[in-house]
């Protein structure tokens, strides 16, 4: 672990430490850690200049119970707005730390979970175009080759890794671990649709993409150009065999969650009657890609473990209780005692 890290994590634990902060050059050629600065609970956030983005990207982690220990990791990728609120800080947005219990969930756990912020509406690809809107997308690159050194050098990495990530991310999870099928040894999907190609896949991918104002076009070309099928990991499913496997997503009925007094909502009737419509007509697409993939994988005798909820809407209050049951899956994955 490098003194700058070390010194931040006295800082989270309350404790006063002084270290250089090494500034990477925005125009330089290397992934490097620009900065760490303690953020609210346990969270360390990064700042990571990435070469492939020619950008300097935001990171989210908390750190392994024992951080002086080697850990492996979990990367837990945010929905289709990149987590990050109107101004790009995290802690204005939607994602694992502001919409769930990550932080003290995973306080007693062996293992460093860490959190892209942004990407939005990108799928987390590496697209073959800068787009006028969204701009230079390499996160592929970013996300298997760039960060993982990173993380492994500040957080004592095991070589031990997991993605797993929510709708737009749900299915960019899959597509990183076929493009780095050495890197993760499990990886999930919740309320995600996996499969990109063909009419509902392009429908699909249009509105999640066109929502955030970028061109689909920009990352895999027109309709039928063959980086729709080649990013496509329902067609590859077969080489996901050997990968501790998790998927969910609920039908789009409404259920325990979806009341005034749900998680997140805090009695906005408003926000709960967007949850019940959008949400339910969200996860009942999801749910159908899901049972599909299921159908897939069974007629592959690749192993998963599928959880399609009776109920339950597009939202972080099923995702936070879906992290927990995928979990010890994933625990037992990464050797996590």
């Amino acid at each position: 672990m490098s003194v700058l890290t070390r010194c931040v994590l006295v800082l989270v634990a309350g404790l006063a430490c002084a270290a250089p902060i090494a500034a990477a050059s925005p125009t330089s050629d290397v992934a490097r850690l620009i900065s760490v600065t303690p953020g609210p609970g346990r969270v360390v956030e990064l700042t990571v200049h990435s070469a492939a983005m020619a950008k300097a990207v935001t990171v989210a982690v908390l750190p392994a119970r024992d951080p002086a220990a080697k850990a492996p990791v979990l990367y837990l990728l945010n929905g289709v707005d990149g987590g990050a609120g109107p101004d790009g800080d995290w802690r204005e947005g939607g994602n694992w730390l502001t919409r769930t219990d990550a932080d003290p969930f995973f306080a007693d756990k062996q293992v460093t979970v860490v959190m892209p912020i942004g990407g939005a509406g990108s799928y987390y690809a590496d697209w073959r175009a800068d787009d006028p809107v969204l701009g230079r997308q390499r996160w592929t690159t970013f996300l298997t080759r760039e960060l993982p050194r990173v993380i492994d050098a500040e957080f004592h990495g095991s070589g031990a890794n997991a993605v797993a990530g929510v709708s737009m991310a749900g299915t960019a999870a899959f597509q990183l671990a076929l493009a780095a099928p050495t890197l993760y040894r499990a990886v999930g999907s919740y309320s995600g649709c996996v499969s990109t190609s063909g009419p509902q896949g392009h429908a699909i991918v249009n509105t999640v993409v066109s929502g955030q104002h970028g061109d689909p076009v920009n990352m895999w070309g027109q309709p039928g150009d063959p980086l729709w099928a080649a990013n496509d990991p329902f067609l590859h499913a077969e080489r996901l065999r050997g990968l501790t496997i998790y998927v969910s997503s609920g039908t789009g009925l409404p259920g325990a969650l979806d009341t005034v007094d749900g998680p997140g909502l805090h009695g906005d009737s408003m926000k709960l009657v967007d949850q019940m419509v959008v949400g339910g007509v969200l996860d009942a697409v999801t749910g159908l890609c899901t049972q599909q993939l299921a159908v897939r994988l069974h007629e592959l005798a690749i192993p998963a473990t599928v959880d399609l909820r009776p109920v339950g809407t597009h939202s972080w209050g099923y995702w936070r209780d879906d992290l927990r049951r995928s979990w010890p899956m994933f625990a037992a994955a990464l050797r996590v005692g």
